[in-house]
């Protein structure tokens, strides 16, 4: 086993005194805001921006707190203390959401500077996880373990993250941004669906830099982000994100909160008057005093170094006995086992979406068991997925199968990972203040149709995603098939979209006809996928490219053809 001392991380960036201090000084402010408005010397619209900078939401039944996880990594200490929090402090669960967080559905305000000071003590917060200022920075799941790994986009994740904390000029932009990188040959950070998407990239040189898509992002208004720049050296990463943000500070609409994205600043502008701007800017930033100093790379490369790998065969004849003695087990591996750089490893997949469940939840049971896990097989180390599930990233082969075992017997050995059980859905009408419908249901229901496992690898590859309204908190514009809950006088009805993609291919997805109801919307997928069976020209062709080949009309016909 890969096992690590409790407290010790690999992997994760480690605090200084610095960090601790001012996290520690955040929390002491915002307690004696709580104490404020619990004694009524605040109003709740006083309160609201306070609790807002402080991940505090106030939903349908209960407040929700947001937990950040920068760049979706974190230890098992830390998720211990998660689910030691949720157990005492909310119901014993805790949601993982597609921004690579958690959060707390059933908080009391008078608890949460206790629930900050606690998460402080394992160097946690939840600063910047709402309000219009730089979110959390999302990454690759499998970053620094991914075979077609070209640059660990961990170690500029953080940059940012120390760079943007409280940076004065942007902790009120016109709207909340969102930053992701990818490092990889295949973009598993849906980079061009954010405020920014960067992609880390060599050249011949060997020198690390970036490629910038601006001005992506779904809900009411999805866009694909415009290429920007192919090329920024990695000495003007600050640089040139501080120039994108300065345009956007300066010209973002602060008039209309629907047109206030930076997505809709380019589209009015213009990519190519965007761009000048930019560069104007830039040019005025670029120089010694912006410029990402080359020692301090190196210096937040050392928190993300490899862990201690052992010297170990290509492959596992342990882990092809198991697969051949366990069906079961090799169609977990199939299905939630990538590829690992270092030999004799390979990266696991923990699907927190078995049958009939609530996408991205673990109760706080299983979260001591997925952080004793990773201590005792992934050196203390997991990354929670933007498709709200969990990844041990450093996994020998040869013990695979007794991980497997032990996530079996607690409900997470679901062999699902990218395929239609894997289903991404926001937390909807159930919680959300600002849903139309509800979005649980409906997959559980979905889920529940597709259990077969063998079902489910015959079909393949196919993503839904389900959101309960139109700020698309549940990615459904990219969707193979997405789901847009809608309100129609008092009913719950539900718009079916089919050929989004949120890969380097972007796409966004086409609505196929009129909303159905949430009895019909199961049967609705049902047809959708037997149309695809039936027209397919073999296993290997994906859903996508079936849609491509053939066309909206199989599929309307067969949905509509009552109507």
């Amino acid at each position: 086993m890969n096992h690590i001392a409790p407290g010790a991380r690999a992997g994760i960036y480690h605090y200084d005194e610095i960090d601790r201090r001012f996290v520690g000084e955040r929390v002491e402010q915002f307690r004696r805001q709580v104490e404020r408005r619990l004694s009524g010397e605040l109003t709740e619209e006083e309160f609201k921006p306070i609790r807002l900078m402080n991940g505090l939401y106030l939903q349908l039944h209960a407040y929700m707190l947001r937990i950040a996880v920068p760049y979706g990594v974190m230890s098992a200490v830390q998720l211990r203390k998660l689910a030691e929090i949720g157990r005492t402090y909310d119901k014993g669960y805790g949601h993982f959401t597609t921004r690579q967080n958690l959060q707390y559905n059933w908080i009391k305000l008078e608890d949460t500077p206790a629930i900050l000071n606690a998460l402080a003590d394992v160097d946690m917060h939840a600063l910047q996880t709402s309000g219009n200022c730089v979110r959390n920075v999302t990454t690759d799941q499998f970053v620094g373990a991914a075979k077609d790994e070209v640059v660990d986009g961990r170690v500029y994740a953080e940059i940012l993250r120390q760079w943007t904390s409280l940076h004065p000029e942007f902790t009120y932009l016109p709207r909340k941004f969102k930053i992701a990188i990818s490092g990889a040959a295949s973009d598993r950070a849906a980079v061009r669906v954010h405020d920014v998407g960067l992609l880390a990239r060599r050249n011949e040189a060997g020198e690390a830099g970036f490629t910038f898509y601006v001005g992506g992002g779904l809900g009411r208004s999805p866009f694909i982000g415009k290429l920007v720049r192919e090329w920024v050296a990695e000495e003007d990463f600050v640089a040139y994100l501080e120039a994108i943000l300065r345009v956007y500070n300066q010209y973002g609409r602060r008039d209309n909160i629907y047109k206030a994205r930076i997505k809709i600043l380019v589209h009015e502008l213009g990519l190519e008057k965007f761009k000048a701007e930019v560069e104007e800017e830039f040019a005025r930033l670029r120089g010694p005093k912006y410029r990402l100093d080359p020692a301090i790379v190196a210096e937040i490369r050392t928190h993300f170094a490899p862990p201690p790998f052992e010297d170990l065969p290509e492959t596992s004849s342990a882990l092809e006995r198991a697969k051949a003695e366990n069906p079961a087990f090799a169609n977990w591996v199939a299905v939630n086992v990538a590829e690992h750089k270092a030999p004799g490893y390979a990266i696991a997949t923990i699907s927190l979406k078995p049958p009939g469940g609530i996408p991205g939840d673990a109760s706080c049971d299983q979260m001591d068991v997925i952080a004793d896990l990773a201590e005792q097989y992934s050196f203390g180390e997991l990354r929670v997925s933007h498709v709200q599930n969990i990844v041990l990233a450093h996994v020998k082969q040869d013990e695979l199968y007794a991980l497997w075992q032990k996530l079996d017997a607690v409900n997470l050995g679901t062999a699902n990972a990218g395929l239609i059980g894997d289903i991404i859905a926001c937390p909807g009408l159930d919680y959300c203040a600002l849903a139309n419908a509800r979005a649980i249901p409906l997959a559980q229901a979905i889920s529940a149709r597709f259990a077969d496992p063998l079902r489910q690898r015959t079909i393949g590859e196919l993503g839904i995603k389900i959101s309960g309204c139109i700020n698309a908190c549940g990615h459904h514009h990219v969707a193979a098939i997405g789901i847009l809950g809608v309100d129609k006088k008092g009913t719950e009805f539900y718009q079916i979209t089919v050929g989004g993609d949120p890969t380097l291919t972007t796409a966004i997805g086409d609505i196929l006809g009129p909303a159905v109801t949430e009895h019909e919307a199961v049967d609705a997928i049902e047809a959708i996928v037997e149309v695809y069976l039936a027209n397919r020209t073999g296993e290997s062709e994906r859903f996508l490219d079936t849609l491509a080949r053939v066309g909206h009309g199989p599929f309307k016909e067969r949905i509509y053809a009552a109507d």
